[in-house]
This record gives structure tokens, C-alpha cells and sequence, in this order.
């Protein structure tokens, strides 16, 4: 009887998540679902039994195609360019595998539903990178899932949104609502600490999907980084009976007051407060650093054992130990942990949106991409307005100079209208996960796939169980209910074919495919389509259907000169060979 039960599960998941099987050429062999409830994640989620499966696979899919394929620490002991090369194919790899399986698995949608991505990490520099680091590959806003009529109404109005000035999120949303679209947004981290990946570090990589059931509140791509406060609720509990109010901009010495009131007794070096290392982020986070010290908390270190016996990292990272955060006994004693510091914009929303789904409190201040200041400065700073009179004068005072460069001022007024722009919600003390939301009452379902092991949950990462059999697991979250996923898969195809099967088309010519040779589809067109804004967004112009792309706006430090000429060659041979399917291309 159980072997027939295990049977009828595996059968089950193996019908619900059929297109996305289908498409990455897998045999489901097994699957273990372990949940924290009695009800599965499906009955307590906005989304549905099939939907609910597929966007776990989908993870679970970008997780396996990234570290086998993905040149998993081909940039240990290469260059700087080296390195970033490196990144930019594993990038290249886990968007297309989750924009893929998104594709697929929303072809079951019900008829008047769409997701849309409202939130991607990768565009953007880091603060101390050169610009071309920054211009990875990624999944960013604006691209939409759906049905092809629904996603072809919903993308119109992206477009609108995008290039019509003065179409406002209110507008566009409101519209869709009219007529009985409903938008589901998301925040899209396909690769999570690329360069521990590129590095081949034995933790951390993983893909983050979180899906929200309204869009997030972005009328722009944008990408900057956001102050993160992160405590387990108790502890805001505790403040509030004091009636004293705990958030990002709280003193550090008020949030121990509070958590020695939630957890009476605790000592103080079993604190762990969490935050990003390393001599690039003296600068910003010094001060926060020696606040905490001076309170005698534990900061963490590097390599330090929390409960799941896996040593964690600092280095990058900010989103996985937010499922840390919370109490624990050892020996007798309490231990707390939470995160402090700061965070990439999808990351920051993402962690923050956890708030929904663990026992936690989050709270964010918006930064600049600049980020050169302490976080206290950064964020006094983006609390200014540009077009106020005195605005030149406040940054100087925040600088605490008189001479402050003007190229900088303006740097700054520009970060401001830039979030401005993108209807980043400004202006606020500090800003929750509510903010990004356009309802008052919002869901999020959290998928992530774990291409290695993780300190915070223990999740093991990818693993080799045969020839072409893997086991990955993958985590669901929503409110009062999570479950682990863990599919046992078999590759169908020999293990090189299985690489064409989980690369871009354009990744697949550049390794020297002949495109000429080989059998050309209709999908070919929508797939070149997709891949050209994954890869090159800031090299494409829109112009209705059209696609414009400007080859000239490629660094060569992002893409050598030969690369992008092959990718020329393919594209206006595509154009010359099949116009129809192609006529929505022009290259600049």
C-alpha cells in the first residue's frame, strides 16, 4: 500500500508539472515533500495545485541547469575580466532556464492571469564594481508570463508604462483591473551569490523566485540598494509594550534592550547579529560595526557553526540568512540571530517580503547605487528632495564638507529621481514589504532551489545519485505554511545534449554551433526574443513590436568584439533567411 501511494504521489507530480518536464527533457523518478503543516503549501497559497508545482520544478530546474552547465568555479584563479566572464555565462544560464520554465508552466494559467516581473537583480554595478560588472544577464521588469493573448494585452501596457510620460502604475494597473486581468508580480534572483559560484564555494548559490499576487509597485527597471533591518517579531513585540518604536533607523543599543525584554537572561555574546564583511564595506558599514560591538554582541564572522552545523559566509548573501532569524537553545542557553546592514533592491524586497512567511520583522531604507557613505548618511541623503532649494546644502552638511564635488550632488539628486521615476515609494521613515504592494492585503509565495548546500536551513544543495540522476531541493514558502521539495530527476538525453537542452540558443552559437546547420523552428523567434532582453537590455530599443539593438552599446569589457559580432552575424541571417518570423528585429 505505501509503495502504491508513493507511486499515485510521484504520478500526480508528474502530470501537474508536465510542461516543465517536457521542457528540460527530465523524468521525475521521485519525489519527498516534507511540510511544516498537515495542509500542503497549494491549500494555504494564491496559487494553485499545478501552478504551485511547477513554479517549485522551475526552481528546482534552474538550480540543476545552472551548477552542471553554469561553469560551476570556472573563475577560481582568473582575472578580474576573467571572473566576470565567468558570472555573466552562469547568469546567462539560470535566466534562461527560469524565464523558460516560467514560459511553459503559465501556459496553464487560468485565461485571465499573467505574471509579470517586477523586480530583478543583476543590472546594476555594486558599489566599488566597474560599470560592466554590473551588466549581467538577468530577468528584470517588465517581462510577462501568460496565455499569448493575455501576455501580448498585458505587455502593451508595460510598454506604455515604460515610454508614455506621465503613465502612471495607477494607470496601468488600474486598466488591467477593469478589465479583469489579474497581474501576479515578482522579484527574480535567478543566480544568488554569483561569485561564490563562479568561485566554486561549496555554499550558497541558489535561485530565488518570489511571487506575489498583485505586481509590485515598479513602473521602472531599477536596482539599487536598500538598508535591511531584520528581527524576529518577538523582539518588535517587546519594544512595542515599551512603547518604543524598532526599526532600521533605531539605535542598535535599543534593539538589545529590546531582545533581553523578549528573551530574559540572554547574554549578550549570544547575540548573532548577521551583516555583509569584508574590507570593501568598511566604509559603509564600519560605524555599524563598531555600534554593535560596544553593545558585546556576537558579530559573525566568517565561518561561524550556527544550528544546522554549517559553517555560514559574509562575504555576499543577503537574503538566505534571513530564515536564520529567530531563537534557538543550546546547552541550556538562548541564542537570537538577525540580519543587519544592507542589500540589493530585489533582495532587500525579497527578504523583507519574508516578514509575510517566517516569524519575522523587516524594514528597509532606501539607498543610492552609489552607496559611498555610512548607511545613516546614505539614508539621510535619499530623504532629500532634489528639487528643494536648500538640496546642495543639505548633502554638503550630510558629508559634513563644505566642498563637496558638484558631480557628486548631482549624482545624488539623480539617484532620487531616478527612484522617483521608478515609483519607488519615497519619503517614508523606514519602508516594509506593504509599500511595494498596491492592495492592502497581498501573498507572496517564496520558491528557491539550491545548487549548494545552505548554512541557514541546512538545505542540501544539488546531488549526484547516478549517471544522469540528480536529487534537488527546492523550498516553498507562504503565510502559515512551507513545505521541502526534493525531485529525484533523470536527465532524458546523454549528458552533452543535455547542455544544448538547458543553454541559450545565442549561448549555444557562440560555443560554436553552426547555426546554419541546424533545423530552424518558429520558436526560434520567440526564444532569440527573449534571450536578446535577457542578455543585452541596456543595448535594445523598443519601438512598439520592434526590437532595435545597438551592438555599439556593448562594452568589450561585457562582451568581446567577436562575440558580439557572431551574435550579428546570427541575428541578420535569422533576419535575411526567415523575415516573417523575424520581422519584429532591426539591428542599429
Amino acid at each position: 500500500m505505501e509503495n502504491l501511494e508513493k507511486r499515485n504521489l510521484i504520478a500526480q507530480w508528474v502530470f501537474d508539472t508536465r510542461p516543465v518536464l517536457l521542457r528540460f527533457h527530465l523524468w521525475l523518478e521521485d519525489v519527498e515533500v516534507q511540510r511544516a503543516q498537515a495542509e500542503p503549501v497549494y491549500d494555504l497559497s494564491f496559487t494553485p495545485r499545478g501552478i504551485t508545482r511547477c513554479l517549485a520544478l522551475t526552481a528546482a530546474t534552474t538550480a540543476l541547469g545552472t551548477r552542471l552547465f553554469g561553469d560551476f568555479g570556472g573563475g577560481d584563479g582568473r582575472d578580474k575580466a576573467g571572473l566576470n566572464q565567468v558570472k555573466k555565462g552562469a547568469d546567462a544560464i539560470s535566466a534562461y532556464v527560469m524565464s523558460e520554465g516560467l514560459w511553459h508552466l503559465t501556459r496553464t494559467l487560468p485565461e485571465n492571469h499573467a505574471l509579470m516581473v517586477s523586480l530583478g537583480e543583476g543590472l546594476m554595478p555594486k558599489a566599488g564594481e566597474t560599470p560592466e560588472m554590473g551588466a549581467n544577464p538577468l530577468l528584470g521588469f517588465g517581462r510577462v508570463y501568460a496565455r499569448p493573448e493575455v501576455a501580448k494585452t498585458v505587455d502593451r501596457r508595460v510598454r506604455r508604462l515604460l515610454n508614455e510620460p506621465g503613465h502612471t502604475f495607477e494607470q496601468f494597473y488600474g486598466w488591467l483591473q477593469d478589465r479583469g486581468i489579474t497581474i501576479w508580480g515578482a522579484a527574480v534572483d535567478t543566480l544568488e551569490n554569483t561569485s561564490r559560484f563562479a568561485l566554486g564555494k561549496e555554499t550558497g548559490p541558489m535561485a530565488v523566485l518570489h511571487v506575489f499576487d498583485a505586481p509590485l509597485r515598479m513602473s521602472k527597471p531599477y536596482e539599487a540598494y536598500m538598508g535591511c533591518l531584520t528581527v524576529p517579531k518577538a523582539v518588535v513585540a517587546a519594544a512595542e509594550r515599551n512603547s518604543v518604536l524598532l526599526d532600521f533607523r533605531a539605535p542598535r543599543s535599543r534593539v538589545v534592550d529590546a531582545i533581553e525584554a523578549a528573551y530574559p537572561g540572554i547574554g549578550r555574546a549570544n547575540i548573532h547579529v548577521w551583516t555583509l564583511q569584508g574590507k570593501s564595506r568598511q566604509t559603509r558599514l564600519g560605524e555599524l560595526w563598531k555600534e554593535w560591538e560596544a553593545l558585546g554582541v556576537h558579530l559573525v564572522d566568517d565561518g561561524w557553526t550556527g544550528p544546522t552545523g554549517i559553517p555560514v559566509f559574509t562575504d555576499s548573501g543577503t537574503y538566505a540568512p534571513t530564515f536564520m532569524v529567530g531563537s534557538w537553545m543550546e546547552a541550556g542557553e538562548t541564542h537570537v540571530f538577525l540580519c543587519d546592514g544592507y542589500a540589493a533592491t530585489a533582495e532587500a524586497v525579497q527578504a523583507t517580503s519574508l516578514a509575510e512567511v517566517l516569524d519575522v520583522d523587516a524594514t528597509m531604507v532606501p539607498f543610492s547605487s552609489t552607496f559611498e557613505l555610512p548607511c545613516r548618511e546614505e539614508g539621510r541623503l535619499m530623504h532629500l528632495h532634489p528639487d528643494d532649494p536648500g538640496f546642495d546644502a543639505k548633502v554638503r552638511a550630510v558629508y559634513g564638507e563644505r566642498n563637496v564635488d558638484p558631480a557628486k550632488i548631482a549624482e545624488y539628486a539623480d539617484a532620487i529621481r531616478e527612484a522617483e521615476c521608478a515609483n519607488m515609494p519615497m519619503g517614508k521613515d523606514v519602508l516594509r514589504a506593504d509599500d511595494f504592494s498596491p492592495e492592502k492585503e497581498w501573498s507572496v509565495l517564496a520558491c528557491i532551489g539550491y545548487m549548494n548546500d545552505d548554512p541557514y536551513t541546512g538545505s542540501k544543495g544539488v546531488t549526484k545519485v547516478a549517471e544522469g540522476v540528480y536529487r534537488v531541493t527546492t523550498r516553498l514558502a507562504t503565510r502559515n505554511a512551507s513545505a521541502v521539495v526534493t525531485f529525484t530527476l533523470r536527465m532524458m538525453e546523454p549528458f552533452d545534449q543535455m547542455k544544448h537542452v538547458f543553454s541559450p540558443l545565442l549561448v549555444r552559437f557562440l560555443s560554436g554551433v553552426d547555426h546554419t546547420e541546424r533545423p530552424v523552428k518558429i520558436s526560434d523567434s520567440g526564444r532569440i526574443r527573449n534571450e536578446l532582453q535577457t542578455m543585452f537590455s541596456q543595448a535594445l530599443e523598443h519601438d512598439g513590436e520592434t526590437i532595435r539593438v545597438f551592438f555599439d552599446r556593448v562594452d568589450d569589457s561585457v562582451m568581446p568584439a567577436e562575440k558580439r559580432a557572431t551574435i550579428r552575424n546570427v541575428l541578420e541571417w535569422y533576419k535575411a533567411n526567415h523575415p516573417v518570423w523575424f520581422d519584429w528585429l532591426e539591428i542599429g
